[in-house]
């Protein structure tokens, strides 16, 4: 096939997977769902895990197969978080939706069950756009959460619900317990190189082994992630992609950078650790980012005691969090770094004489 390097089509959606079987690496969640296809006795469904692993897509194949191209937009509803989703549209859009009953029978070689299909994908930040309410806030949760579960109790026969979010633990109880859990795993290295292998042939990229691992490697198992930095790659860099290309499209800081930063550290110099700093900020780096990078390769080093990655790890997480809450980037990896070097040189927590 010839390159399609021009095409405004996102390569995430040309090439997302139209049948539940296509999904890769879900194997248990294929398998229970093909059963379900065949017999169309299909309950309300929980999905679940990180980013980019084939939650919504299996949802949306679901409902492909159930209904085909004819039906599919009277049979499902589907809403998101850039959807209001408050208590309103709980008791209005869902409420209404859920309660007009259908007829069932084969049309167009589809089995068409004679119910709908909700899907609320990112489901786990339906209580956060609650806050907008005059409610108090764990009030509104619950009025929220017990409209929702009293409308899939009431309507059963005739709609299903899909719930698609990262987070278990943020969606409530009542609801969670009325569902079939599925949980989606990170893809594996081979599994997310085998698929960018395939898309690299069909728009006719070259893609070295390295620049491969290097995907696989920032992406972290987010294949939507792995495609998307592709494709920009390819729209910058053409055909030939390098590990470099990748990275510098990604966001990621350059490992060299990293390393620099780390390295003044544990020379014990605040001046060569501010120095690596101010470089940092000048390149436009994110903080947040060179503190992730940081993190992981502490953890992954063997040149420190579990004490001293104890402690930077912590220190990190603190500076992390204070990034969060708008503090300045500058000084948060002045702190971080500080502490780092404390802990390379053993000193005892507290310690505030110059390095």
């Amino acid at each position: 096939m010839a390159p399609l390097l021009q095409s405004s089509q996102p390569w995430v959606e040309k090439y997302r997977p139209r049948r539940v079987k296509d999904v890769a690496h879900q194997d248990e969640v294929v398998r229970v769902l093909t059963n379900t296809l065949e017999t169309t006795n299909c309950p309300h469904m929980l999905f679940y895990g990180p980013p980019g692993t084939g939650k919504t897509t299996t949802a949306l194949a679901i409902a492909h197969q159930l209904y085909g191209p004819e039906l599919y937009k009277s049979r499902v509803l589907e809403l998101n978080a850039s959807d209001d989703r408050g208590i309103n549209v709980v008791r209005t859009k869902i409420k209404n939706f859920a309660a007009v009953a259908v007829g069932s029978g084969q049309q167009g070689g589809y089995p068409c069950p004679p119910y709908k299909i909700i899907i609320l994908d990112e489901a786990d930040s339906m209580t956060e756009d609650a806050q907008a309410s005059s409610l108090p806030f764990s009030d509104h949760l619950v009025v929220n959460s017990n409209a929702l579960r009293r409308t899939m109790e009431t309507y059963s026969k005739v709609t299903r619900f899909f719930f698609v979010c990262n987070y278990i633990s943020r969606i409530i109880e009542p609801l969670a317990s009325r569902c079939a859990k599925f949980r989606f795993k990170p893809l594996s290295e081979d599994i997310m190189s085998t698929r960018i292998v395939h898309i690299c042939k069909e728009e006719g990229l070259n893609l070295d082994s390295e620049a491969l691992s290097t995907l696989s490697s920032i992406s972290q198992g987010d294949l939507r992630r792995a495609i998307t930095f592709l494709q920009g790659a390819a729209r910058l860099f053409g055909s030939s992609i390098s590990s470099k290309d990748l990275i510098s499209v990604s966001g990621v800081i350059p490992h060299e950078v990293v390393q620099a930063l780390l390295a003044a550290c544990k020379s014990g110099s605040f001046d060569s650790a501010n120095k690596e700093i101010n470089n940092a900020i000048a390149e436009g780096y994110p903080a947040s980012q060179v503190l992730s990078q940081l993190f992981d390769m502490i953890v992954e080093s063997d040149d420190f005691s579990d004490e001293q990655k104890a402690r930077i790890c912590r220190k990190l997480g603190e500076s992390d969090k204070c990034l969060v809450d708008g503090a300045d980037e500058y000084l948060q990896l002045l702190d971080a770094c500080s502490s780092m070097m404390k802990a390379f040189c053993n000193m005892p927590e507290g310690y505030s004489n110059d390095i």
